[in-house]
């Protein structure tokens, strides 16, 4: 396998596993070739395929951490949490793919900065075009985790305790999943060098040469492996998983090791078909990834489970947590009995304004009852 350079750290693979073939176009290929641009331009302004799809990715998630955040009753701006972790996400999915090659980085910093500072524009359009192409999952996921734990110790439950790291990463689990499978898609539309090996399968497609990262030969009957879309397939399906694991009262961490050994195997065995060199022990540099990332899921969830911390918010001030016993406050029938809460004082719901509760004796008392002193 051979592998050549567009000049600006735009990597090209030249492969044996990739061959042409002949054969009808499917409907498919046709649908899709018409629409896989890297670029779409609207009158001046040109704009990037992979950095839509990045942002309608980030847009998924926000609406179903938002949907989590409503569920759990946190605090927090959903919005400002995944723009963060975006951020962070993007910068270092790159610079974990630069690093893996440090003589490719100081080649394409120096092609950056040939037009010279006095002339920043020319340098920040080769710096833009370097930085459209080029992202490894791995360095992303680990960026994205460093970000919500930081995260989580900022946000807080509506009854003023503090979710904690680890809190903040089960509830992003679904939303990161999903947001996920559709930033993938970005990557299949601009064709930066994440699609697979050559295939005869009907919705194979064709990489077309103003693609980002073609294949090189890249005849006209080519087909290979849209492996964005098994991506976004396994992904929501994930997604789906984790938001209704997350109605079990599980350990603090366990959703979020799931999600770790979830999306680990399921890379690992894309990246198969995948045009990625093999480096380590026959496994291209994914597939070591996603290995960690098993191994790192399935030691937090043997350890949450050992923990045995469960997902319920801590008191603050005598005041029962309803989100924890997770049951609709809106209405004026709440089963104390069901919400096993170490806590034995009386307390009334405010926002609900209809019932007062002890739990330690599981009892209930009309509104206006003196819910004063111990149970």
């Amino acid at each position: 396998m051979n592998a050549g350079s567009t000049g600006l750290g735009v990597d090209i693979v030249e492969s044996e596993l990739i061959e042409p073939r002949g054969g009808e176009s499917s409907l498919w290929n046709r649908i899709l070739e018409g629409n896989m641009y890297p670029y779409l331009h609207l009158g001046p302004l040109t704009l990037g395929t992979f950095g839509i799809l990045l942002w309608l990715g980030a847009v998924a998630a926000t609406v179903i951490l938002h949907k989590n955040f409503q569920r759990f009753s946190i605090d927090a701006d959903a919005l400002n949490v995944v723009a963060f972790v975006t951020i962070a996400g993007v910068l270092g999915a790159k610079a974990y793919h630069e690093l893996q090659d440090p003589a490719e980085l100081a080649d394409s910093m120096r092609r950056i900065m040939l037009p010279g500072w006095h002339h920043p524009g020319e340098i920040l359009m080769y710096l833009l075009k370097w930085f459209q192409a080029g992202f490894a999952w791995f360095g992303g996921l680990c960026a994205g985790i460093a970000m919500l734990l930081w995260q989580g110790r900022q946000a807080k439950f509506q009854n003023g305790a503090r979710v904690g790291g680890l809190r903040m990463l089960d509830l992003a689990a679904p939303a990161a999943a999903i947001g996920y499978g559709v930033g993938r898609l970005g990557c299949l539309l601009s064709g930066d060098g994440d699609y697979g090996k050559s295939t005869k399968l009907p919705w194979g497609v064709h990489i077309r040469n103003d693609a980002l990262d073609p294949p090189v030969p890249n005849p006209p009957d080519l087909k290979v492996h849209p492996t964005p879309l098994y991506e976004l397939g396994y992904s929501l399906v994930f997604g789906l998983w984790l938001w209704h694991r997350a109605k079990k009262n599980l350990p603090i961490g366990q959703l979020t090791g799931e999600y770790l050994v979830l999306t680990g195997i399921a890379r690992w065995f894309v990246e198969l078909i995948r045009i990625n060199p093999r480096v380590h022990m026959g496994m291209s540099n994914a597939q070591v990834a996603a290995l960690g990332s098993i191994l790192a899921g399935i030691v937090l969830i043997f350890w949450s489970k050992a923990r045995s911390k469960k997902w319920v918010a801590e008191t603050v001030e005598g005041q029962l947590p309803v989100a924890s016993c997770q049951l609709p406050v809106a209405s004026c029938q709440l089963p104390v009995a069901s919400c096993q809460l170490p806590v034995a004082s009386w307390a009334s719901d405010g926002a609900m304004g209809c019932l007062n509760w002890c739990v330690a004796n599981v009892e209930m008392r009309p509104c206006g009852t003196p819910s004063t002193g111990n149970c």
